[in-house]
């Protein structure tokens, strides 16, 4: 079977994404974009793109870390990168505003996972403010991987306008990373959203991304049926159903929100249009 990694033309890939962010950002009547650096290797990707695409001027970098779970190491890593591709940068932590969650009547110091969610949306927020202020675009950091498995926050790091590696798995943005420049231990650094102590995202989510990578290409790319994909890559067919349930059981975060439609059945009689002379 192809190689993930290997169905990419990476600079072919480069040059599109640039483009597509200069117009995007030009038909937006925009500014510039902002990005929450985290020191990994989908932000710092996808602020090395845009810079190649508006310049270093037009782009600016939050870094938002969070002292119970977020490492020294990716931040000196995030400002590293910032310094790097020579854009404006702000270091602003979130505890003052996660303090005020603990003041909720409901609120469960046990629940990590809500509390994490929390601090997803808080960075989300702070992004938008400096966006709207400064008529920029927040620039999404998520790859293919993490959005056909749901494996983000809804309305938190989904939360963005653009997503300049969405259609990029996570084993081909490292690659993409390198032939960029950036930093290889940026680059090939374990992933984590950071959203509590110790969160590593494979461990997380008990595979590899080059697991899960292989059949996510091999079903959505290759159209190859789930019952052959164990055949087609090696993967036992108890590992290929639970990556397939998890990209079914996320679909909602990749939807807008539903609507009932009633306005094509009993409600169109009852408005009348004006009638003009």
């Amino acid at each position: 079977m192809e190689d993930v990694k290997g169905g990419v033309d990476y600079d072919e890939a480069a040059r599109t994404i640039t483009s597509f962010l200069r117009d995007y950002l030009s038909a937006a009547g925009a500014e510039g974009f902002v990005v929450g650096l985290s020191g990994g290797v989908d932000s710092s990707t996808a602020a090395t793109l845009a810079v190649r695409a508006v310049g270093g001027d037009n782009v600016v970098g939050l870094i938002m870390p969070d002292r119970t779970s977020t490492p020294p190491e990716d931040i000196k890593d995030a400002k590293a990168l910032a310094r790097l591709l020579g854009i404006k940068h702000y270091e602003v932590p979130i505890n003052d505003f996660l303090e005020s969650y603990t003041k909720l009547p409901y609120y469960d110091p046990l629940d990590k996972v809500s509390l994490g969610n929390v601090k997803a949306r808080i960075r989300m927020t702070l992004l938008y403010y400096y966006a709207n202020t400064h008529n920029y675009l927040v620039l999404g950091t998520g790859d293919k991987s993490e959005l056909l498995l749901g494996y983000y926050t809804k309305y938190g790091d989904g939360g963005v306008d653009i997503l300049p590696i969405g259609d990029l798995y996570k084993t081909q943005v490292r690659v993409l990373a390198l032939k960029l420049d950036i930093p290889s231990k940026i680059a090939r650094k374990p992933s984590s959203p950071r959203l509590w102590p110790g969160q590593m995202a494979e461990s997380e989510l008990g595979l590899s991304y080059e697991t899960i990578d292989l059949v996510l290409y091999a079903y959505f790319d290759l159209r190859i049926k789930p019952s052959d994909i164990p055949r087609a890559t090696g993967v036992s067919r108890d590992v290929v159903r639970e990556i397939l349930r998890r990209v079914k059981a996320t679909e909602h975060k990749r939807r807008p929100p539903p609507i009932p439609r009633i306005s094509r059945r009993s409600l169109r009689h009852d408005i009348r249009l004006p009638l003009h002379p």
